[in-house]
C-alpha cells in the first residue's frame, strides 16, 4: 500500500475520522488496526490504549494523519473497568493468560469486608508495574525479560482511583466482581492481585471490560467482529466520529477537568 500525503483521501474516499470498537476477547488491539487500516485502505491508524488480548471493551481507533495527532489527548481521559477477580489464586501474569503460583483458601467474606477493603484502594496510590508488561528497561519491554525468567522491578508510579464499586461477590466461586474508574497508567491487574492479598487469599484478574475513555462509551462503539463481515467497512464509515466532534468532546473534557482542578 502506498503512502499518501496528509490529507489525501484514501480509495474509499476516507480522509480523518475516529471510530469507537467493541474489541472481543482472544483479538488483539493491533489486530483491529490492521482490519481498518485494510477496510479504509488508509496506512495512518493507531489506536488510543492497548486492551490485552483477554480482555473486552471500548478501543479508540484513529485513522489518517488528523486523527492519529490526537491520540495522546484521547489517552490522558479517565478509564472505566469493569473486573472480575478470582480469589484464592494467583498467576504469574496476573491475568488469565499466566500460570498459576499459588493456591490459598478464600476466608468467609462478607460484603461489607469487601467493601471496606475495596475503599482502602480510592485515591491517589503507588503503583509498580508488573513484570509482564510492555513498560521499557534498557529499550526492552519488561515481558521480554520475564519470558526469560528475569524480574526487573521498576520505580512505583502514581496512579489515582476515583472510584472503586462492589457489583457482586459469588461466595461458591469466590469471584469477586467490581466497576473501577482510574487515571491512565492504571493496571487492573495490579490492582486485583492487591485487592486479593488484603483479602488474605491472594487473586488474579480473570474478566475486564473497558467500559469508558474520557466521553467516549463502549454504548456507542462497533462490536469488533463486524469488522470482517461483508458489510464491514459499510458498518465502520456510519459510525464514524469527525475530527470536529472529537476535538469537541475533548475540549468539554478537558474544559471540566479545569474547572475540578480549580
Amino acid at each position: 500500500m502506498e503512502d499518501r500525503q496528509p490529507g489525501e483521501k484514501s480509495e474509499s474516499g476516507f480522509s480523518a475520522g475516529v471510530f469507537l470498537v467493541d474489541k472481543p476477547s482472544g483479538a488483539s488491539s493491533f489486530s483491529l488496526v490492521r482490519h481498518v487500516r485494510r477496510l479504509l485502505g488508509i496506512k495512518k491508524v493507531g489506536h488510543a490504549g492497548t486492551l490485552d488480548p483477554f480482555a473486552t471493551g471500548l478501543l479508540i481507533i484513529c485513522a489518517g494523519r488528523p486523527a492519529t495527532r490526537l491520540i495522546e489527548r484521547f489517552m490522558a481521559g479517565r478509564k472505566k473497568y469493569r473486573a472480575v477477580l478470582q480469589l484464592g489464586v494467583e498467576t504469574d501474569t496476573m491475568d488469565p493468560e499466566g500460570k498459576v503460583v499459588r493456591t490459598a483458601p478464600v476466608p468467609d467474606l462478607t460484603e461489607e469486608a469487601i467493601q471496606n477493603c475495596l475503599k482502602m484502594f480510592t485515591g491517589r496510590l503507588k503503583q509498580v508495574p508488573p513484570p509482564f508488561s510492555a513498560v521499557k528497561y534498557k529499550g526492552k519491554p519488561l515481558y521480554h525479560y520475564a519470558r526469560k525468567g528475569i524480574t526487573i522491578t521498576k520505580d512505583p508510579r502514581e496512579i489515582e482511583i476515583f472510584s472503586l464499586e462492589f457489583c457482586s461477590y459469588d461466595s461458591q466461586s469466590h469471584r469477586l466482581d467490581f466497576e473501577v474508574t482510574c487515571t491512565r497508567g492504571t493496571y487492573i491487574r495490579v490492582l486485583a492481585s492487591d485487592i486479593g492479598r488484603q483479602l488474605g487469599c491472594g487473586a488474579y484478574l480473570i474478566e475486564l471490560r473497558r467500559l469508558d475513555s474520557g466521553k467516549f462509551s463502549v454504548a456507542d462503539s462497533l462490536p469488533g467482529d463486524v469488522l470482517t463481515g461483508p458489510d464491514g467497512l459499510q458498518r465502520l464509515t456510519a459510525g464514524m466520529i469527525s475530527i470536529d466532534k472529537a476535538l469537541a468532546m475533548l475540549d468539554d473534557r478537558e474544559g471540566s477537568s479545569r474547572e475540578e482542578v480549580g
